[in-house]
C-alpha cells in the first residue's frame, strides 16, 4: 500500500509517497499550475495509482485547483486538520523543525498510521457542490452587509439621527432601498431639512415603491423636520461623504446578496433532495441550501444520524475523569450548519405544533434556556432529516412527533 502526502502552499507543494513500513518511496517540489498537477499525476501513476487501486492523499485544506484535480477519478482524499498534522508532527521529531517537505512526509505517515481514524472528502454530486459554494457565499454576503450596515448606522448616530428615526419604521431599515435613495439624495441633515415632498417622493419611486407612497413621505418628511443636534458644518459635510463611501460598500453588499439568493434558489429546487428538506417546517429555499450546502448528498457520509448530530454541534458531550463528570455542548463542529440549525429551529415553532410542544417541554420541563432548548429541538429535527434523506420520505408531522400516549388516552 502506498500512501500520499501533500504540504500545499499558494505558489509551489511539497510532495511525499511512503509505503507500509514508513519507508520513503519518492519526494518532488511541484509548481502550482497545469505542469506541477501533471507532474503529480504522473508520479502517482508511477507507483500503482489506478482506478482500481488508488492511492489515498493527505493534505490540509479541502479547496482549490489542486484539490479538484486530486479528486478526479476514485481517489479518496483526507483533508487533514493543520492543528492535527502539528500534532502528529511532534512525533516524529521532539525537537520541533519544521519543513516542507518534512510536512508532507508527516502526512503520508498519518494515512499509513491512522487512515482509519480520518475521513475521506464526501463524494458529493457536482449540483451538491456548485450549491454549497452558492450557499456559502450567499451566507458571507449576508453577514457581510449586516456588518456594513452596523458600521453605517454606527455613523450616521453620530451626526445624523433624523436618518435613523426615518429608517425605523422598517425592520432592518437601513438595507432598504429606499434609505439608501434618500441618503443618496441627502447626505447631512441641512440637504434633509431643505428635501421637499416631491423630491421625497421621487426617491421612493427610485427604490422601486409603488405602494402607499405618500403615507411614507410624510412620515419621512416629519421624521426629517423633528429638531436635533447639529455637528459643526463642515465636521457635518466631512461626515455626510464619508456616510456616502460607506453607503455604497453597503449598497454593493445588498446586491450582491440578493443576487447570489436568485443564485441559491435556481440551483437549489434542481436537486433531488429539495423537495425532502423543503417538507420541513422552518425550511425555505435559503436555509434549506445551506443544510444541503453543509451535509452534502453523499449517503456514505455519516453512518447513521449520531454522526450526523456530532458534526452539526446539535449533541451534547461528556466530559469525564475519575469522580468528576460533565455534559456541555460541542466546541468543535461545522459551525455554519450550527448556524442554520439555529435558525431552522427557531422557524420551526411557528410552522410545527410538535416542534412548538417539544420547546415548550425542553424550557418548562427541563428547565433549558432559549438557546439550549433549540440546540435540542435542532438535534431531533435533524435526526429525522437524516432518516428521510436516507429513506427518501418527506415529512410526517405525525410521525416526527407522535402525541404523548396519556394525551391519546383522554382522547379516546
Amino acid at each position: 500500500m502506498i500512501y500520499c502526502g501533500i504540504d500545499w502552499a499558494e505558489k509551489t507543494h511539497d510532495v511525499a509517497l511512503v509505503d507500509d513500513s514508513g519507508r520513503l518511496l519518492a519526494k518532488r517540489h511541484i509548481t502550482d499550475d497545469m505542469a506541477g498537477y501533471k507532474i503529480l499525476l504522473d508520479l502517482l501513476a508511477e507507483y500503482g495509482d489506478t482506478e482500481e487501486t488508488p492511492i489515498p492523499v493527505a493534505i490540509e485544506t479541502s479547496r482549490g485547483l489542486l484539490v479538484a484535480v486530486l479528486r478526479t477519478g476514485k481517489r479518496p482524499v483526507f483533508a487533514i486538520n493543520p492543528m492535527a498534522a502539528a500534532r502528529y508532527r511532534d512525533r516524529h521529531a521532539v525537537s520541533r523543525k519544521k519543513s516542507d517537505p518534512g510536512d508532507a512526509l508527516v502526512l503520508a505517515n498519518i494515512l499509513r498510521t491512522d487512515i482509519h481514524a480520518h475521513r475521506p472528502l464526501p463524494a458529493d454530486s457536482e449540483l451538491a457542490r456548485a450549491v454549497a459554494v452558492l450557499a456559502r457565499a450567499q451566507q458571507d454576503a449576508t453577514w457581510n452587509r449586516q456588518q456594513m450596515s452596523n458600521q453605517l448606522r454606527s455613523l450616521l448616530r453620530e451626526y445624523y439621527p433624523a436618518a435613523l428615526a426615518a429608517a425605523a419604521i422598517w425592520q432592518n431599515g437601513l438595507c432598504r432601498p429606499e434609505i439608501r435613495e434618500f441618503l443618496k439624495a441627502a447626505p447631512t441633515p441641512v440637504m434633509a431639512r431643505r428635501l421637499t415632498r416631491s423630491q421625497i417622493t421621487a426617491a421612493l419611486k427610485r427604490a422601486g415603491r409603488k405602494r402607499a407612497i405618500e403615507a411614507d413621505t410624510e412620515r419621512l418628511r416629519e421624521a426629517l423636520r423633528t429638531d436635533w443636534a447639529h455637528q459643526p458644518p463642515l465636521v457635518e459635510d466631512a461626515l455626510g461623504k464619508q456616510m456616502l463611501a460607506v453607503l455604497l460598500q453597503l449598497e454593493a453588499a445588498c446586491t450582491a446578496a440578493d443576487n447570489l439568493a436568485k443564485a441559491v434558489e435556481e440551483a437549489f429546487v434542481q436537486h433531488e433532495d429539495a423537495e425532502v428538506i423543503l417538507s420541513f417546517p422552518g425550511l425555505g429555499a435559503q436555509l434549506g441550501a445551506r443544510v444541503l450546502a453543509e451535509i452534502g448528498d453523499d449517503r456514505e457520509r455519516f453512518a447513521d444520524a449520531r454522526g450526523l448530530k456530532a458534526y452539526a454541534g446539535s449533541s451534547p458531550i461528556t466530559r469525564a475523569s475519575g469522580k468528576k463528570s460533565a455534559i456541555t455542548r460541542r466546541w468543535v463542529k461545522n459551525d455554519r450548519l450550527n448556524h442554520a440549525g439555529y435558525l431552522w429551529a427557531f422557524a420551526a415553532l411557528t410552522s410545527s405544533p410538535g416542534a412548538k410542544a417539544h420547546y415548550r417541554r425542553r424550557r418548562d420541563g427541563h428547565g433549558d434556556w432559549h438557546a439550549s432548548a433549540l440546540r435540542n429541538l435542532f438535534n431531533r429535527m435533524i435526526g429525522q432529516l437524516h432518516h428521510c434523506l436516507q429513506q427518501h420520505e418527506l415529512f410526517d408531522e405525525q410521525a416526527a412527533f407522535p402525541a404523548p400516549p396519556a394525551l391519546e388516552v383522554s382522547a379516546a
